[in-house]
């Protein structure tokens, strides 16, 4: 495992105290908790972002469309 140093505003250190005592948890390992949870939002974040420009692109659209007409027609096959 590898040392990180930073500098932070004594304002979050002391929330930081305060929040890991009442977890009992050490503040590193707050940190490691709080650090993971936003980057994993961040990645959902972009997911979604993704999605909704997706949704505004006509060929995109156009595409998922008829991948659907495709697959309607083959479950109208098997059940035929």
């Amino acid at each position: 495992m590898a040392t990180f140093t930073t500098s932070l505003p004594d304002e979050l250190l002391a929330k930081l105290a305060e929040q890991a005592k009442k977890l009992e948890l050490p503040k590193n390992k707050l940190i490691e908790n709080a650090l993971n949870l936003y980057l994993e939002h961040l990645k959902r974040s972009a997911y979604v972002k993704s999605y909704k420009s997706a949704a505004e692109d006509e060929d995109i659209l156009l595409m998922a469309e008829e991948g659907m007409a495709d697959y309607l027609k083959q479950i109208e096959d098997e059940a035929g």
